[in-house]
């Protein structure tokens, strides 16, 4: 199993980040599910009738920008290539999912972020030269048990 990742692009508030496909809904969007599936069209060329929802998560809050996430979890059907939106996604990830499970791919660092006066630790997940952090993270920690065992049959 893997899972797919997006490095950010160099430009806005999470440029450079590790992140899953998405962002901000659209007035057009009709639900929270149509605008996961918009943005991971857009941003990667996923087209939605090859993804299959299998749970809506739980919401995770950013810590600095206020960001409000809603994921969904699902299986998909990968293109045979990945179209990245230049603009938004500087690379697409396909990183296994035995890599999240390595202790030596955990990790720990002190960062200071925009309007903290304190650096503070915060967990990663180490994914080549990158570290999955953050929401991303906190998204993706308390499902691992889930997925490994398969919950899903993903």
């Amino acid at each position: 199993m893997r899972l797919v990742l997006v490095q950010r692009g160099s430009g806005g508030v999470h440029g450079g980040e590790l992140a899953f496909p998405g962002g901000k809904r659209d007035p057009d969007d009709s639900s929270l599910l149509d605008t996961a599936l918009r943005e991971a069209q857009e941003e990667i060329g996923l087209a939605k009738d090859a993804v299959f929802v299998l749970s809506r998560l739980p919401a995770v809050e950013t810590r600095t920008t206020g960001f409000r996430i809603t994921p969904f979890l699902a299986r998909i059907a990968p293109p045979p290539r990945w179209r990245p939106e230049r603009r938004e996604v500087a690379e697409v990830l396909e990183v296994p999912l035995s890599e999240f499970e390595r202790p030596g791919n955990r990790g720990e660092a002190f960062m200071r972020l925009p309007g903290w006066t304190e650096p503070q630790q915060f967990p990663f997940f180490r994914v080549g030269p990158h570290k999955l952090w953050g929401a991303s993270y906190r998204m993706l920690q308390p499902l691992l048990p889930s997925l490994a065992a398969n919950e899903w049959d993903v």
